[in-house]
């Protein structure tokens, strides 16, 4: 099963600086909760279903995210 921390080492990884630069912000302990928020949600709705390794990610993240906010 992956955490957060698996999901955003991808983004991070990915070289596309709209999900890396926050994703590497985040796991450096100096993220911005609603900068990383809007950037999934940008990268889902531009690559989302391109069927890359990332589109089921950004799902899952985003749901990490919502329950760590509870």
């Amino acid at each position: 099963m992956e955490t957060l921390e698996d999901i955003l080492k991808k983004f991070a990884a990915s070289g596309w600086d709209l999900i890396a630069v926050p994703a590497r912000r985040w796991l450096d302990g100096k993220g911005d909760r609603a900068a990383l928020i809007a950037a999934i949600e940008q990268a889902d709705r531009e690559c989302g279903s391109c069927g890359c390794e990332l589109d089921p990610l950004y799902q899952r993240a985003l749901a990490f995210l919502a329950a760590s906010s509870e």
